[in-house]
C-alpha cells in the first residue's frame, strides 16, 4: 500500500502483562450515565435512550503522560469513567452477544472546556469544541477482560492533589456496557480498537494548571498524570 502523503501515526495505548500495544480507533462517550451526574448537570435521571459523542483517536493520552491545559478555556472539567477496549465490531449487536466484542478494560477521564461546551449548548450549535482536543482522553493501560471478568460493579473515583473530587460505583451506570454496545451498533458501524468511555459519576469539577489526578475503577489499573503549569 502506497499513499499520497505519509499517514499519521497509530494511537496506541499498553496493555498490562503484553508487549503488543492496542490500537486506538474511534472514541465514543455515552452522556449523562450516572443519575447523579444526569441531575447534577441539569437532566433527567430517568431511564431515557442513551446518547453518545465522540472524539478522535488524538485525543488520547497514556498514564503518566502530562496534559496541557488546553487553549481557550478558562474552565476545564475532570470525567472520570469506565473505559471498555473493543476486540471486534459490527452493526445491530444483541445485548446478549455485545460482551462478545470486548477485549478488556481501562480507566480514563473525559476532559471538558466547559466554558466552551456551555456556549455552544446556548447557541444550540454542535459543542466539539468542549470535548474534543489534544489530550481530551487521558487513559490508563488496558487490561484483558479474560483477566479481570465482566465488571459490573466496584468503586470509581477521582482525586486531585489526594483530595477526592468524584467517587461511585460501576454498578449505578443507567445503561450497563452491554446495552451501550449494543445500542452504539444500531447507530454506528463498531470496529476492533475502538473505546467506549462509559459515563461518569457526580462530582465533575474543574481543574487547574499543575494539579496532579489519579483516576481508579476498583481491579483495574490506575491513572494518574499531571496538568501542565
Amino acid at each position: 500500500m502506497s499513499y499520497i502523503i505519509d499517514p499519521a501515526p497509530q494511537v496506541t495505548l499498553p496493555v498490562v502483562g503484553e508487549s503488543a500495544k492496542f490500537p486506538v480507533n474511534n472514541i465514543y462517550c455515552v452522556g449523562r450515565n450516572y443519575a447523579d451526574h444526569a441531575i447534577e448537570m441539569g437532566g433527567d435521571p430517568n431511564r431515557e435512550a442513551p446518547f453518545f459523542f465522540m472524539k478522535p483517536a488524538f485525543a488520547v493520552s497514556s498514564n503518566g503522560v502530562e496534559m496541557a491545559y488546553p487553549a481557550h478555556s478558562n474552565d476545564v472539567h475532570h470525567e472520570v469513567e469506565l473505559v471498555v477496549a473493543l476486540a471486534s465490531g459490527g452493526v445491530n449487536i444483541s445485548v446478549e452477544k455485545a460482551m462478545e466484542l470486548v477485549f478488556g478494560y481501562g480507566v480514563g477521564v473525559d476532559m471538558t472546556r466547559r466554558d466552551q461546551q456551555g456556549e455552544a449548548k446556548e447557541k444550540r450549535r454542535p459543542w466539539e469544541a468542549g470535548k474534543t482536543f489534544y489530550q481530551a482522553a487521558p487513559c490508563s493501560d488496558l487490561i484483558s477482560i479474560a483477566a479481570t471478568g465482566e465488571l459490573n460493579s466496584g468503586d470509581i473515583a477521582l482525586s486531585i492533589n489526594g483530595e477526592v473530587r468524584q467517587q461511585g460505583d460501576v454498578s449505578q451506570m443507567i445503561w450497563k456496557v452491554a446495552e451501550v454496545i449494543s445500542r452504539l451498533s444500531e447507530l454506528f458501524y463498531l470496529q476492533a480498537g475502538d473505546l467506549i468511555f462509559t459515563g461518569t459519576p457526580a462530582g465533575v469539577g474543574p481543574v487547574a494548571k499543575g494539579d496532579q489526578i489519579v483516576a481508579s475503577v476498583a481491579g483495574l489499573p490506575a491513572l494518574s498524570f499531571k496538568v501542565s503549569e
